[in-house]
């Protein structure tokens, strides 16, 4: 891993622990909303949605290379 980006070892990350990546955008998402007083809920929603559903479809790619993803989000 010496030399990867930040993003690139979280992608990695994202791979092989799927479900936890899911609840830590899930958590993510509460905190927005809280933080936000509930003003930007739906906005919050879908780029945690977005989120979620790039995180699947890299580690579907990742699978398909010949990587270790499960590609579990939830």
């Amino acid at each position: 891993m010496e030399g990867m980006g930040a993003f690139d070892k979280f992608k990695d990350a994202a791979g092989d622990h799927g479900d936890q990546v899911a609840k830590g955008v899930d958590k993510a998402e509460e905190f927005a909303k809280d933080r936000t007083g509930g003003k930007y809920d739906d906005k919050i929603d879908k780029a945690g949605d977005s989120a979620t559903e790039y995180l699947r479809r890299q580690a579907q790619q990742d699978r398909a290379r010949g990587g270790s993803g499960d590609g579990q989000g939830t």
